[in-house]
């Protein structure tokens, strides 16, 4: 498997690189960025060739496999250059930085038959995976109620050294298109997309441009309701979600699993019991799954066995792409200060998102 790096000399490439090395049959055969002296002393350490112009590497370089790690707003542009070359692709998080961008990278992708996967390395934590099996197999039933929690903590010097964090032209957004898209995304993995988002965002504590606190409220298809918090400003919380069933809930947070049952179901007990007052019997089991799924390297692990089994990977275009759906309905519904319904308008968005830029 032959490998290039576009944007290499960046920080998040480190990961990248980490996890190729791991993998046995993986060659880096090229390796670019905008910035030269930073790109060719990133390449000079793994001895790859270094290229200025992406381009001019894909075609001479031929990879199976094109890993974009530059900022978000070039992730479309360069991730359809690579499909046109013949590479699959894997992009850091998030997808892009609009829906209607991801939509073009899904489309290149299966025009040109290959794979697009996206660095979503949250969904190989044995704790979401199992509770995702549990999901899938029906242990809570239909959704009665959704929430997501999670502070990601930043100081100010976050943003001052590196000067395209949190704006508008550099990320398209602030929390919610840098750190939040891993929740965002298990959000949306483990439950689907709601059809209908209130969201709400502001920049309260940061001297930046974007959101750096944002929380929406919820409305999923089968009128179950749901809300989101997070926050570059707040610290001391771990990530929460937690699920609510009719037979049962799910709470994750950080590696522990906790199931509650419901004997009998919410609606059973709601039609049937003659007691005014008390609530179904349930019993709690936790679970304590340690690990976090290799990180990085299990996301290169399974995009190596799609493309050797002919299948989509765990973290595919189109399942990434929900999560940025989320991000640009929640920016929109606040910048709006309206309800709306999914999917999001994608000349609506394009449209606030250029005034944002300016």
């Amino acid at each position: 498997m032959n490998y290039v790096i576009i944007g290499c000399g960046a920080g998040i490439a480190t990961f990248h690189l980490r996890a190729l090395s791991q993998l046995p049959n993986a060659k880096i055969v090229g390796m670019c960025d905008v910035s030269a002296e930073r790109g060719q002393a990133r390449a000079d350490e793994v001895g790859a060739p270094f290229f200025a112009d992406h381009r001019t590497m894909l075609a001479a370089t031929k990879p199976n496999v094109a890993v974009i790690c530059t900022p978000h707003p070039f992730h479309a542009r360069l991730a359809i250059d690579a499909f046109a070359a013949g590479a699959h692709v894997l992009t850091e998080k998030p997808i892009a930085i609009e829906v209607a961008e991801a939509d073009a990278m899904v489309a290149a992708a299966h025009q040109a038959g290959k794979l697009l996967a996206v660095n979503f390395q949250q969904r190989f934590r044995p704790v979401v995976q199992r509770a995702k099996q549990m999901l899938d197999s029906g242990s809570i039933g239909d959704l009665v109620r959704v929430m997501c929690l999670e502070p990601w903590f930043r100081p100010m010097s976050y943003f001052k050294d590196v000067p395209w964090r949190g704006t508008w032209k550099g990320e398209g957004g602030g929390v919610l298109m840098n750190q939040a898209p891993h929740d965002l995304d298990l959000l949306c993995y483990l439950v689907g997309l709601p059809k209908k988002v209130w969201g709400w965002t502001r920049t309260q504590h940061h001297d930046i441009e974007a959101e750096d606190m944002a929380q929406a409220m919820f409305e999923f298809p089968n009128g179950a309701p749901g809300y989101l918090y997070t926050s570059t400003a707040e610290a001391g919380s771990k990530q929460r979600i937690t699920l609510v069933g009719q037979r049962g809930i799910l709470d994750i947070s950080g590696n522990t699993l906790t199931l509650t049952r419901f004997t009998p179901s919410l609606r059973e007990f709601i039609d049937n019991s003659p007691n005014h007052y008390a609530p179904p019997a349930s019993e709690t089991e936790t679970h304590e799954i340690a690990g976090d799924g290799g990180g990085h390297l299990a996301v290169y692990q399974d995009l190596e066995a799609a493309i050797a089994e002919g299948r989509q990977p765990l973290a595919h275009g189109e399942s990434a792409r929900m999560g940025l759906e989320l991000a640009n309905a929640i920016i929109y519904s606040s910048h709006h200060d309206r309800a709306i319904t999914l999917p999001v308008d994608r000349a609506e968005y394009a449209a606030l998102l250029a005034r944002l830029r300016m």
